[in-house]
């Protein structure tokens, strides 16, 4: 399952969870919404991570957690700690970063 943030707390999402799989996006970003179905199906196939959305332009405190500077941009995090992140649209290398930590 994802979860989309309604607030500017992925701190809390990343220290309160053994291992996260962030997806920073945007509304106007057309490779976003096109990698946002991969990620729900990664999320499915990864159950003992959790899986979160964040619209890097509206929660900019979260965006710096993985110092975001394109979208769609993929990000790790275990036991509190970021530990990886891509920029993406292909299915395969986000799939990759998530083995890394899987």
């Amino acid at each position: 399952m994802v979860q989309e943030l309604s607030q500017d707390n992925l701190s809390e999402v990343v220290t309160g969870n053994p291992k996260v799989v962030v997806q920073f996006s945007a509304t106007w970003c057309g490779n976003c919404r096109i990698m946002k179905p991969k990620f729900k199906k990664l999320s499915s196939e990864n159950e003992e991570m959790v899986f979160v959305v964040v619209d890097a332009e509206k929660f900019p405190e979260s965006r710096k957690l993985a110092d975001v500077s394109n979208l769609p941009t993929f990000a790790t995090f275990v036991n509190g700690e970021f530990v990886n992140q891509t920029q993406t649209n292909k299915f395969e290398v986000l799939k990759d970063l998530v083995n890394e930590v899987a």
